[in-house]
């Protein structure tokens, strides 16, 4: 008899559910995992609820991709781990949200001292910041706008405003993560609900737009915004929030604007994982507190009702930890 474990698998949008499928096998140059902290994404509420009508269902293990793992079973090929140890294990495929992952070497970073697992966990959504602001122009006595203050925002907030950025607009409707926004770096904040965001930069600018818009929320108002809070002619605008399908794009804007627009996506395909290691040197080393973002801890059994708090920002939620099965 085939071997069993659980694994949640989205089906369809806005629908996944707990499934009992076969155990991985391993293969030359793998690993074998076992999950132990998967923290939630905006990604994966876009697998979840937002993703083309086409990609549902979305394979097994769908979804969870920050994850804490114990090696459980190697390859003789694979050098330097061994099993039982803790790594952060990259999943860039979204599939590690079951009770055992197969990942290829490349994607085991060993985990520092000094810190708890949670707390570097958190280094694989700041590594994905890293990567997106090696992306962007110069930021030195920039003034530099971040549209959403989930995790990315806040880690946004913080790498731009250490690469050197004047000003570090924070824009959120939450009042708890805009206040987050302050402790990571931000030198203004917005609460887009109740003021006007259009003025409120140009207020705090001295009349002028943003030389930089980083959108880190997906939602098509969100988008949108960016494209409005964006400088002409020399304006620079960064897609960071996997955006929601459908969405509709004010694209005649960018154009009669001139920006220049990049969007960022697969950081986990960088070779060597060089952000992400760095993340972990970061939090390792004190340069960052990432307790204050870790608002929400769920068993496996509840992952639905985490996804619903997540994609809804509920009780204050910040980042979601959910622990898995040990």
């Amino acid at each position: 008899m085939t071997a069993k474990m659980d694994a949640l698998q989205v089906i369809a949008r806005g629908k996944a559910e707990f499934i009992r499928t076969a155990l991985p096998e391993l293969i030359e140059g793998h690993a074998i995992v076992q999950p132990r902290h998967i923290t939630l994404c905006g990604s994966d509420v876009w697998m979840l609820s937002h993703a083309p009508d086409a990609a549902y269902p979305f394979p097994t293990g769908t979804t969870g991709h920050e994850v804490i793992a114990e090696i459980l079973e190697l390859s003789p090929e694979v050098e330097g781990h061994e099993a039982g140890d803790f790594v952060l294990a990259i999943a860039p495929d979204h599939r590690a949200m079951a009770e055992r992952y197969l990942t290829p070497q490349k994607n085991l970073l060993k985990l520092p001292s000094g810190k708890t697992r949670e707390e570097l966990l958190m280094a694989q959504q700041l590594g994905t910041v890293l990567y997106a602001c090696k992306q962007l122009p110069s930021v030195i006595g920039k003034t530099v706008a971040v549209v959403g203050q989930g995790t990315a925002g806040l880690w946004f907030n913080f790498v731009l405003q250490r690469l050197g950025a004047a000003k570090v607009i924070a824009l959120d409707p939450k009042t708890n993560r805009l206040q987050l926004a302050c402790q990571y770096g931000a030198t203004d904040t917005i609460n887009i609900r109740e003021e006007d965001p259009l003025e409120q930069v140009l207020a705090i600018n001295d009349g002028k737009l943003a030389d930089i818009v980083v959108e880190a929320a997906g939602r098509e108002a969100s988008i949108n915004l960016s494209i409005e809070l964006a400088r002409a002619d020399t304006g620079f605008f960064l897609q960071f929030g996997v955006p929601y399908e459908p969405t509709s794009v004010n694209y005649g804007k960018i154009f009669t604007k001139c920006l220049k627009h990049k969007s960022i996506v697969h950081a986990g395909r960088e070779p060597g994982h060089t952000s992400t290691l760095q993340a972990l040197d970061l939090i390792a080393g004190d340069y960052v507190d990432v307790s204050p973002l870790l608002t929400h801890r769920f068993p496996f059994e509840r992952v639905l009702e985490a996804y619903e708090v997540h994609q809804n920002a509920t009780d204050n939620a910040v980042k979601i930890v959910v622990d898995m099965p040990s």
